[in-house]
C-alpha cells in the first residue's frame, strides 16, 4: 500500500478523516448560506447539507460494520483523544 492509503487501514483514522470532511462541508455550507443572497447561495447551501447528510448516514452505516467486528473503536471522541495524548 502506499503511504497514504496505509494511513487510512486503521477505522479511527478513516473516522476522522470522515467527521472532518463533514465539518468541513457543514460549516462551508452555512457560510455561503449566511452570506451569498442568490439562487446560487441557496443551491450551494442545499448542496452541501445534503453531501453531510450523506457522509454522516454512510458514517454510521460504516460504525455499525465495525461495531459488530467488535474492533477497539470506542467513538470519534475517543479517538480525538488519543491523537491528543
Amino acid at each position: 500500500m502506499s503511504g497514504v492509503t496505509a494511513g487510512l487501514v486503521d477505522f479511527g483514522t478513516r473516522s476522522l478523516v470522515t467527521h472532518a470532511i463533514m465539518a468541513a462541508t457543514l460549516v462551508t455550507g452555512l457560510a455561503i448560506g449566511l452570506t451569498v443572497d442568490s439562487q446560487v447561495g441557496l443551491v450551494s447551501f442545499v448542496a452541501l447539507l445534503n453531501f453531510t447528510a450523506g457522509m454522516w448516514i454512510c458514517q454510521s452505516i460504516h460504525s455499525l460494520g465495525t461495531s459488530a467486528r467488535e474492533d477497539e473503536y470506542d467513538g470519534v471522541i475517543n479517538e480525538l483523544r488519543k491523537y491528543v495524548e
